[in-house]
């Protein structure tokens, strides 16, 4: 029997989520059912649902393999599967506006799909809410399939072939020309993917842009960010957005596959941000979809 109860949060895509507590143990049909919302939403919302890591890594090993943290094995030689999203320390001290971590992080300020630049992408992105800034703090979402599925038909033929370029050192170098270590950007050479993919169990399509995104294969560079600008320029419109409020207990997962997102900055100064992210390594290259 189903167990989830879905409230749409736009009109492209979204689902607040009740009638599963995420804490317990969940059966193999419960799984299958949120792999299937997410499919059809692309991004789904459980409120009050307090985790910790140990649980945020269970749940997130249920809904597939999880993605290590490149910056952490590329730097530090370590395998970590979290990320921290905010300014705050393990010690509980936080950084400020000023400190380096800090303004490498604006970097999701800009439109992006999480490891996109990697050669197997993420599929999903899983974070857990523990604390949240007064003011600010939001990310906006677009779907680039809602997107796709607006173009005319003669540019959704003309697209459908084209590789791109997605490069992790060319998106963070428009934070700041040395944000990306030697050590990882030699770990993280520019990789080709799929301009338009399509959803395995629906073939929905969508298009495949963002921060990380460079050029297309074979095109010159003014030609490539023409395209590139325009796609991601469509998929952006503040009407297609959905921002959402971060609150305390909240569990979000969303589908890196057709989803863009971005933060919209705080201030790190006043206000304390602890959130932590996971990831679920997707099925393989975007080019042998």
């Amino acid at each position: 029997m189903p167990t989830l109860t879905i409230e749409p949060l736009h009109p492209d895509f979204g689902g607040r989520v009740t009638g599963v507590d995420l804490r317990q143990p969940l059966a193999h049909e419960t799984v299958e059912e949120i792999g299937v919302a997410i499919d059809d939403y692309s991004f789904l919302c459980f409120p009050s649902q307090p985790f910790d890591d140990d649980r945020q890594f269970a749940f997130t090993k249920q809904l597939g393999e999880p993605e290590e943290s490149h910056v952490k094995l590329r730097e530090e030689g370590k395998v970590t599967y979290f990320g921290t999203i905010g300014n705050v320390r393990p010690d509980g001290s936080t950084l400020g506006n000023a400190d380096k971590r800090t303004i490498f992080l604006t970097g999701n300020n800009m439109w992006h799909t999480d490891s996109s630049f990697r050669e197997v992408p993420a599929k999903f992105s899983i974070m857990c809410v523990y604390e949240v800034p007064d003011e600010g703090g939001e990310t906006a979402f677009v779907s680039t399939r809602a997107a796709y599925g607006r173009l005319p038909d003669d540019m959704k033929e003309s697209i459908d072939p084209l590789l791109t370029i997605h490069d992790y050192v060319f998106s963070r170098g428009k934070v700041s020309p040395d944000a990306v270590s030697p050590s990882l950007a030699a770990s993280l050479p520019p990789v080709e993917q799929k301009l338009v993919r399509a959803n395995p169990r629906t073939a929905e399509k969508n298009y495949f842009v963002g921060s990380h995104a460079k050029a297309v294969v074979g095109w010159t560079d003014e030609k490539s960010r023409a395209l590139l600008d325009d796609l991601l320029a469509r998929a952006t419109e503040p009407t297609h957005a959905y921002s959402h409020a971060w609150q305390p207990g909240d569990l979000v997962i969303w589908d890196n596959r057709c989803l863009l997102h971005r933060g919209s900055g705080y201030d790190a100064d006043r206000y304390r941000r602890y959130m932590r992210q996971t990831r679920v390594r997707g099925a393989g290259s975007t080019l042998t979809e």
